[in-house]
């Protein structure tokens, strides 16, 4: 994790004050179909001021059973702060969805979140895969031994953004 500060004092709006990281390396991975915290990936960050924002940039490598469906969410401390609009049916609702490609894909995601606090905001990614599937990060479901066959990082990161 890299952390770094400089002092907001007479910075204009939109200035960045501090960055912090999280990147794993390891793999994880599930067959839940509710939301379960992804390990590792989870970022705190510790406000200036009530009036900023948090921009939080998510790179994750993953990869579930082949054609079946897997689905992210972004939260704040324990609440889903990037989720869509409730469909009233089977439908999951989650910040972000894809359906497998066979050697997995690379989900990014981009949220600038306005916490109003000044105490540590702990920001996380959790995940689910469709009934009868694994989801997986940081490796393929067939986790070969193969030259073309890969593992990757995921990452979390968030910036304190002067309001």
């Amino acid at each position: 994790m890299a952390i770094s500060r400089i002092g907001d004092a007479g910075l204009p709006a939109g200035s960045v004050l501090q960055v912090v990281q999280t990147v794993k390396t390891d793999t994880f991975a599930t067959t839940s179909t509710s939301f379960v915290d992804i390990t590792g990936v989870s970022v705190a960050i510790t406000p200036s001021s009530t009036s900023n924002k948090i921009l939080i940039l998510v790179q994750l490598q993953n990869n579930a059973t082949y054609t079946y469906a897997k689905f992210f969410n972004l939260l704040r401390g324990s609440t889903s702060i990037l989720v869509a609009d409730d469909a009233s049916n089977n439908q999951t609702e989650s910040s972000v969805y894809s359906r497998d490609e066979a050697f997995g894909e690379v989900t990014p995601l981009t949220f600038l979140d306005s916490p109003s606090a000044t105490s540590e905001q702990t920001y996380k990614m959790q995940g689910s895969v469709q009934s009868g599937g694994q989801l997986t990060i940081n490796y393929t479901q067939s986790n070969l031994n193969q030259a073309y066959i890969g593992r990757g990082t995921s990452t979390i990161t968030a910036m304190e953004i002067a309001g």
